[in-house]
């Protein structure tokens, strides 16, 4: 007989089948999604680029305000998640529809920071990265469209984490993939004038974006009330909290919250590092991040599983088992790693030669993509133990913590020191940031070790 979340006996025997059946339900949709969504990401980019460079420059920056707003919005779904998943644990539906609403209510604060300053002055934010009128004026115009979809995209994005956070990947992957489908369809319509339709050229990107996020939300909805589950809550379920709820809540939100917006502008960061050291820096770091993030999928959903499972036996008082998950996600994260580097060294070579590019950006790219095949399972590790065992576990301050300090105090500073002190070439820029991976994980493993990211975030929340 089970226990707990049902992967061990009440003889303590870990039956590792219900382990790697819920790991793989859990993780598998994840990374479908997110491999579709960079392929028709990548198909998006193609058909914009057909415009010329003006028009992939300018969706471009202005995708940058987009990923600014993404920092925000992952780091609050990410954060109601941790309960969510705890909650789950002792199936208290009660309280994961008020951190729903939690969530829900954040989010429309949010959106409507981002939405006012991008309508009041859109031009500045583009100004921002681009002083070229043509830039400004192309890329005001399709931020002030696609501001839009910022509230579907909101919306969405909580739902998508609370539905995995409580066993369910495969409605989300289903629903994003619709989305994204149709996002593609009308970015194909609306920039060329397909099927009796304008050609709209930039606009016409920005309006198959709000439609396709429109789409995404009705379905999601839908799906949702269609069939009365845990998150189908009603307004006064949803709205059921109070200061004090709010304020304890937010206390794991924050650390969750910083987390990522540091790492969004750390990212921004190194891209303008790069970018000053010339061309062919960029053009190979950008070619480097395209051929990884394709094998990063698989990491994405690694630790989305893990943080899911954790959270779940966490909140059943099952600590035993959450040990024995960090224990098993660890190590299947280093193996997993160690795989998927040797496949990325290996089909390095035959990816660069769909890029036309010079001979020195080739040899630059790929000494730096062996570099990264070569520390690859210390990345792998980093994520699931933050991402997944950290958050998961409760412990969202150790992992703000962790990352932020190894980031800001390791990484960055080695960067610009390698590009502007040195002067050395953009490999051995990007080699120094990597010890930022090395340090983060020995600190890794040393709070892991200490048990001490154990935290059950829902004890006398309710």
């Amino acid at each position: 007989m089970r226990t707990g979340t049902g992967t061990q006996t009440e003889t303590g025997h870990f039956d590792r089948r219900d382990f790697y059946h819920k790991m793989l339900t859990l993780a598998v949709p994840v990374m479908i999604q997110n491999f579709i969504s960079s392929f028709l990401n990548m198909i998006d980019t193609t058909m914009v680029g057909k415009l010329g460079e003006t028009a992939i420059a300018a969706v471009g920056i202005a995708n940058q305000y987009f990923f600014f707003f993404m920092m925000f919005m992952i780091g609050l779904s990410a954060g109601c998640a941790v309960f969510i998943a705890q909650f789950w644990g002792t199936k208290d539906v009660k309280n994961i529809r008020r951190i729903l609403g939690v969530g829900l209510s954040s989010a429309v604060l949010v959106v409507a920071i981002f939405m006012v300053a991008g309508f009041l002055a859109p031009r500045r934010i583009i100004m921002l990265f681009t002083h070229e009128p043509q830039i400004i004026t192309a890329g005001a115009r399709y931020l002030q469209i696609v501001l839009i979809s910022y509230l579907f995209t909101a919306v969405t994005f909580i739902y998508n984490f609370a539905f995995r956070s409580i066993g369910n990947s495969l409605q989300p992957m289903l629903i994003s993939t619709v989305a994204l489908f149709c996002n593609a369809f009308f970015n194909y319509v609306l920039i060329f004038g397909k099927l009796g339709a304008p050609a709209m050229g930039v606009a016409g990107a920005a309006v198959a974006t709000v439609i396709a996020r429109v789409v995404e939300t009705l379905v999601l909805v839908v799906s949702v009330y269609r069939r009365p589950g845990v998150l189908a809550a009603s307004f006064k379920e949803l709205t059921g909290f109070n200061f004090e709820f709010v304020k304890r809540v937010y206390a794991t939100i924050i650390p969750v919250l910083l987390n990522d917006i540091c790492w969004g502008l750390a990212s921004l960061i190194y891209a303008a590092v790069y970018g000053r050291m010339g061309t062919q820096a960029v053009a190979s770091i950008q070619i480097v991040n395209t051929i990884t993030n394709l094998f990063m999928v698989f990491v994405f959903g690694l630790s989305s599983a893990t943080a899911v499972m954790i959270g779940n036996s966490i909140g059943a008082n099952d600590l035993s088992l959450s040990r024995e998950y960090a224990r098993r996600f660890s190590r299947l994260g280093v193996i997993a790693g160690l795989v998927l580097g040797l496949l990325l060294a290996v089909a390095a070579p035959y990816l660069l030669k769909i890029f036309n590019v010079s001979p020195a950006v080739r040899n630059y790219t790929l000494i730096i993509t062996y570099t990264v095949a070569l520390i690859f399972f210390i990345r792998v590790y980093n994520i699931i133990l933050i991402v997944g065992v950290l958050r998961g576990g409760g412990d969202a301050r150790g992992a703000f913590l962790l990352e932020g300090f190894t980031m800001w105090f390791i990484g960055v500073p080695l960067t610009v020191l390698g590009a502007f002190v040195f002067k050395l070439p953009v490999y051995l820029v990007y080699g120094l940031s990597l010890f930022e991976e090395i340090t983060k994980a020995l600190l890794c493993l040393w709070r892991y070790r200490s048990g001490q990211w154990i935290r059950n975030v829902t004890h006398n929340l309710g």
